[in-house]
């Protein structure tokens, strides 16, 4: 059991934060490999010791707009509100990251290690003084800073200290505050130690009493007794560690530089390369090399590797009575003076050469052959000299020299291998094929190959290099693969994956593949294999071979440096566990006396111990393992002293990895039952109750090994706070059980232990989370520190597709699930470069009547309220209710361009497909009101790459103009754009061609087309159409100005005689130019935005609070950019805001494993744009004025009226009688006739009476 585990239960359940964790699959499509499924929410942790700033809001007011939502390829997303939030999703080259969590729930890296990370645990010293989190893995840097394997974690300021001293890899780390120690495991060289060691309070490494193993250590915890466990692959201590063969490799000095001091002129004997695989010591010219008379010399190679040698063997010169007497060896860089033994050729005693000068002597009885030194202790070096201090005869001189090392190296640059001079039958080369060019060591141990792979397929390059090592005796052997870093050669952002596999016995079969990261920042090794080797023989060589891994695509450069065989087959008395008594100062001689090691030694031979646990004073041991009587395998427990069987005899395969967790301990592994008798669900993930001793399946378990059990504290039923189980591993499926389906996962999956049941099958509202987890630890009053690779940006249950609301300002799911598709068709993309294909694309709200639908289009899958499939165009009501399109569409078609037309729903794209048995081909129509496809579809569009990618109604009418990329419609030549109307195209006007990204409309009459076209055959990106003129014309200046295809545009004033237009430079960088009514402006010179930016979206937004004022944006509006961006001295975001000044991250995504985009705005009605104090628009000014004159034009009647009123009755005017007692009589005596019968006649006497 890893420390973290043993601790983790109790310091979680008295730690203070509070938390809401909440778990979903993410589903991705099979196909599509590396997202993680499950989903997490942490609401409200402690950040004790954790500084996290928060971003100030943005400020938009989105009331005027109605309902907005955001389409897009992501399957996760977030708003940008914290400094520490990136883009970055979960790793795929291999690296890790320690990873602590927000206040808004997203999950940040605090520190990425190169590689992996394995294990960690809180070091808490003696004296009660938290020292920091004890971190270890495969990694060479972590946060950056240069860390082999190890290094201590301050969580409150940060800070990375590497723990120096160590090579190779940590597989544990266990924390013991009892000893002020930190007992750490892997497959490693430390100080004078291999495999295990101590680092003890503020003192540093010391080396344990037994100095370790002689295999890899996997596991450490602390016994009942208090004494020490060690478990791993080990047969004996580090102290007893001998090979049974020495000196086995010649080191190849025939490849280095060879270089001398004062030697002599004699022809045939002044060339110090005479002496290199001379073996018969036979005097000469061209064998001996010679020094000047009387005079002291040197002999110096300097070679392209490192090396360790333990042994030198030198041929004396008898030539004309000469030979060295005395000589010292120099190992550089160091420039350090060997200490040799060697034995007296007199007296046959081992003796140590001169202590004061380290000067060796030399016989000169021609009887003797040659003389052998033994180097007293282990140096690295790169180069060596022979320094000649006294001779016999006239001078100095040599014959031969050889260097013999213990260690068996195979390096891929053949001419660093044994050499082949030295006529060994089966001595250390390789087989480089493919396009390998020799690099310099630089800061490495030594030269190695490199492939650049970029330009070329990787399959096709047929880079491999197979290695094949000089094996001369049978045994147990640790194999590592040596990777240079990629810091050295800048290649860090190349570096790709290697594929290893590797025959190790005669007749045995190649190991399964290992895929190497090469993205570790220094040099490094991996253990490839450990197991039996058999000696090279004529029917049989031990090789490995790596290649390139074929499915990381092209653009990458691999390297291939050199392979260790480290024999383990020493005798110590132990098999896999050891127990060690931390109050004793030396280690037991006999080891039998402790009874795990006792346990140990009963179990058959190569037993490998993975895993160890401790709950209420019984230990259970988990690995691959056999009682020598058969009674159990792979899984014990140890209760006072005495080894007995779990139920039904074990488990069927190995354990990897165990949790204990009150009294259930979970065990993971490669097993699918139990040994003896069947279980059902114990498939690669079990538990056991260590209180009823009996098997608990959690569900029918996954499909796949499971590698390691991490816990996480999560809050799943009504606020109640449980850990749950995360399991990680290289599975694929949870299997299905009682009503729960199978689920597709990519090796995640979360156990909640109160619903018996995977997170993944409840129905609960959750956020995204990719990636995996390798280990957790807990800080005392502090946030719990993961490692792994997930991230976090959380919506729950929003993929593709979100609303935006700003009281408060925050995302939400559309409740739908889709599920992006990727192109099929090689000619299925759209027209523009730099678009998205995949996902959801586009969208609109239709509100008429009673109808209130969202539309969303693009290219994915959904599921339907029926459960029916929906492909990539879908419809949600009012009452949420989701539907999709009938059939007849082809399932790769891709929606681009979507608008309305009363009920009618134009869609437009790469569509095709047959509806009514007529061709359909970029444009659909569908009846909203019915709920179908309309009939008659209009005529099918025609042309190479039929594309549609823009739809808009003219103002005040029925037509409808569709652009994009053809040249017909139906039978009508019409191209780029066209108009529908009244069921039938029309051509508008005559003259353009090429691709259309983009229209909107300046006015009633006005058509503002955007993309890369050509008007009469002039080259333009922008263009606009009279409607009433029937005429094309190009914008002034745009074909100068706007320096590549338009891709977005949008408008910047109301009339729209200001506008934003975005795309990418005829030189790949991304732009955005604002046109202000007469000219085009620039923002920053273009170098706010990273040249990699896709802009694919621009909309206005209204603002609560002005920002300070400037000739680009309104200081009561921003402009939205969507897309895939790059913000320079931030990193990548899917949408960002400009306030005319600067760039502010607005919206995060991912996808998949790496940054996801947002496609674009889309909302229920549309900006006014508003000013702080400055200018009104022309058109609110001519009606202000209108109102303001109607305004004083009433006032001045009303008071004409009454100064009218009050001057009459200043002069005595009474009001006329209102009553006529005699009207009816008097109207009765004069006719009509006579009163108007003459008002027609000419004349100007007035009517007679």
């Amino acid at each position: 059991m890893k420390p973290e585990q043993s601790r983790f239960e109790s310091t979680f359940v008295n730690s203070t934060w509070q938390v809401t964790v909440i778990f979903i699959l993410a589903m991705r499509f099979p196909s599509c490999i590396g997202l993680a499924a499950i989903v997490i929410q942490l609401l409200v942790p402690s950040t004790q010791g954790v500084a996290y700033d928060p971003v100030p809001p943005p400020n938009l007011n989105l009331d005027e707009l109605g309902r907005v939502a955001l389409t897009g390829n992501f399957d996760s997303i977030s708003l940008y509100t914290y400094r520490q939030q990136t883009e970055s999703a979960s790793s795929t080259n291999g690296s890790q990251a320690l990873i602590t969590q927000l206040p808004n729930g997203d999950f940040v890296p605090a520190a990425t290690a190169d590689a992996h990370i394995k294990t960690m645990c809180p070091f808490i010293m003696g004296n009660g003084e938290f020292a920091g989190v004890v971190v270890g893995g495969n990694f060479t840097s972590l946060g950056g800073i240069e860390a082999q394997g190890v290094a201590m974690y301050n969580p409150s300021t940060s800070e990375i200290s590497p723990l120096p001293g160590i090579l190779g890899q940590v597989s544990v780390v266990y924390c013991d505050q009892d000893t002020n120690t930190v007992y750490v495991g892997g497959d490693f060289k430390g100080a004078d130690s291999t495999n295990a060691v101590a680092w003890v309070g503020n003192t540093g490494w010391t080396n344990l009493p037994f100095a370790g193993f002689n295999g890899p250590v996997d596991s450490i915890t602390k016994a009942p007794n208090g004494n020490i466990l060690f478990g791993g692959t080990f047969t004996g201590l580090g102290n007893t560690m001998a090979p049974q063969k020495k000196d086995q490799q010649i080191i190849n000095i025939s490849s280095a530089n060879i270089s001398s001091g004062s030697t002599a002129d004699t022809a045939g004997f002044d060339d110090p390369k005479n002496i290199i695989c001379k073996t018969a010591g036979q005097d000469g010219p061209g064998n001996t090399w010679l020094l000047e008379d009387e005079t002291p010399g040197f002999w110096r190679a300097d070679m392209n590797f490192g090396f360790q040698p333990t042994k030198l063997r030198i041929w004396n010169t008898h030539q004309d009575g000469r030979g060295t007497k005395t000589f010292r060896f120099t190992a550089f860089p160091i420039n350090g003076i060997m200490n040799l033994t060697y034995i007296d050729p007199a007296t046959n005693v081992e003796t140590g050469c001169d202590a004061s000068g380290a000067r060796c002597p030399l016989s000169n009885n021609v009887s003797q052959q040659y003389q052998d030194f033994v180097f007293v202790n282990r140096v690295g070096m790169s180069a060596f000299q022979i320094d000649v201090t006294e001779w016999y005869g006239k001078g100095g001189g040599l014959n031969g020299i050889q260097l013999f090392q213990d260690d068996i190296y195979a390096y891929a640059i053949p001419d660093l291998n044994e050499p082949a001079c030295a006529n060994i039958d089966f001595g250390s080369n390789s087989t480089p094929t493919g396009p390998w060019k020799t690099a310099p060591s630089l800061k490495s141990e030594s030269q190695y190959l490199k492939a650049d792979l970029s330009v070329q397929d990787v399959q096709a390059a047929g880079a491999s290099v197979v290695f094949k090592p000089d094996i001369k005796q049978a045994g147990n052997y640790s194999v590592d693969l040596y990777t240079p870093g990629c810091l050295q050669d800048d290649s860090c952002s190349s570096r790709g994956i290697a594929n290893v596999t590797g025959i190790f016995t005669e007749g045995g079969a190649p190991t399964p593949p290992q895929l190497i990261y090469q993205t570790n920042s220094f040099d490094k090794y991996d253990q490839i294999y450990y197991g039996p080797v058999d000696v090279n023989s004529e029917s049989f060589r031990a090789t490995v071979t790596l290649t390139p891994f074929t499915q990381q695509g092209n653009g990458i450069s691999l390297v291939a440096q050199r392979v260790r065989f480290v024999n383990t087959s020493y005798t110590g008395g132990l098999n896999g566990i050891f127990e060690f008594d931390p109050n004793q100062e030396t280690t037991l001689t006999d080891l039998s006396k402790s009874s795990f090691n006792q346990i140990g030694t009963d179990l058959q031979p190569e037993a490998i111990i993975t895993s160890l646990a401790v709950a209420s004073g019984i230990t259970y041991v988990g690995g691959n393992f056999t009682a020598t009587d058969g009674e159990f395998k792979n899984i014990l427990a140890v209760t006072d002293g005495n080894a007995t069987s779990l139920p039904n005899g074990g488990l069927n395969q190995p354990v990897s990895t165990m949790y204990l967790q009150g009294d259930l301990l979970y065990i993971g592994g490669n097993f699918t039952d139990a040994a003896n008798e069947s279980v059902s669900g114990l498939n690669n993930i079990a538990a056991y109750d260590t209180s009823s001793q009996t098997w608990v399946a959690l569900g029918s378990g996954v499909r796949g090994r499971v590698n390691t059990i991490v816990p996480l504290e999560l809050n799943v039923t009504e606020n109640q706070v449980e850990t749950c189980i995360t399991v990680n591993g290289d599975f694929d499926q949870l299997e299905p059980f009682e009503s729960a389906p199978a689920v597709q996962v990519p090796g995640f999956g979360v156990w909640v232990p109160s619903r018996q049941n995977w997170l993944q099958n409840l129905d609960l509202n959750t956020r995204t989370v990719t990636g995996k987890l390798s280990a957790a630890t807990i800080i005392t009053d502090s946030s719990p520190l993961l490692a792994g690779t997930i991230s976090s940006q959380g919506v729950p249950g929003a993929q593709n597709a979100v609303s935006l609301t700003s009281e408060p300002l925050q995302l939400n799911s559309l409740g739908i699930q889709i599920q992006p598709r990727q192109v099929t068709s090689p000619t299925r993309k759209r027209a523009v470069s730099g678009q998205n294909v995949t996902g959801a694309v586009t969208g609109l709200f239709h509100q008429r009547g009673e109808l209130n639908i969202t539309v969303i289009g693009g290219h994915f899958t959904a599921t339907a309220s029926n459960g029916s499939t929906i492909n990539n165009l879908v419809f949600i009501n009012s009452t949420g209710a989701i539907s999709g399109i009938g059939s007849g569409l082809d399932d790769d078609s891709v929606f681009l361009a979507l608008n309305t037309q009363a009920d009618i729903l134009y869609a437009g794209g790469t569509i095709s497909g047959s509806l009514d048995n007529a061709a359909v081909n970029g444009l659909i129509l569908y009846d909203l009101a019915r709920g179908n496809f309309a009939f008659p579809q209009p005529p099918a569009l025609g042309g190479d790459n039929v594309v549609v990618n823009a739809i808009t109604t003219r103002p005040k009418s029925t037509q409808v103009y569709v652009a994009g990329e053809f040249d017909t419609a139906g039978s009508l030549g019409c191209p780029s754009v066209c108009m529908f109307d009244q069921g039938q195209w029309s051509q508008p006007g005559s003259g353009l061609s090429g691709s259309v990204a983009a229209l909107t409309w300046q006015g009633n009459d006005k058509l503002l087309v955007g993309g890369n076209m050509s008007v009469s055959g002039n080259a333009t990106m922008l263009a606009n159409y009279d409607v009433k003129k029937l005429q094309w014309t190009v914008l002034e200046d745009a074909a100068t100005a706007v320096p590549g295809p338009v891709t977005a545009l949008t408008a910047a004033s109301d009339d729209v005689s200001q506008f934003w237009v975005a795309g990418r430079s005829t030189s790949g960088s991304a732009y955005l130019l604002k046109y202000d009514g007469s000219k085009f402006q620039t923002i920053g010179d273009n170098g706010m935005l990273g040249d990699l930016s896709i802009i694919q979206g621009l909309s206005m937004l209204s603002l609560n609070d002005d920002h300070d004022k400037n000739d680009f944006v309104p200081q009561k509006m921003t402009l939205l950019v969507t897309g895939s961006l790059n913000i320079p001295n931030f990193g990548n975001a899917s949408a960002a805001l400009f306030n005319g000044t600067s760039f502010a991250p607005f919206i995060l995504s991912t996808s998949g494993n790496g940054p996801g985009s947002l496609s674009q705005l889309f909302s229920e009605k549309t900006v006014t744009f508003r000013t702080s104090g400055g200018r009104l628009a022309k058109g609110f000014i001519v009606l202000i004025g209108l109102a303001c004159a109607l305004g004083t034009i009433f006032l001045l009647v009303v008071a004409g009226i009454l100064l009218e009123r009050y001057r009459r009755r200043a002069q005595g005017y009474q009001p006329a009688p209102t009553t006529y007692p005699d009207k009816t009589a008097n109207m009765g005596r004069i006719p009509p006739e006579d009163l108007f019968g003459r008002l027609g006649q000419r004349g100007s006497s007035a009517p007679m009476l």
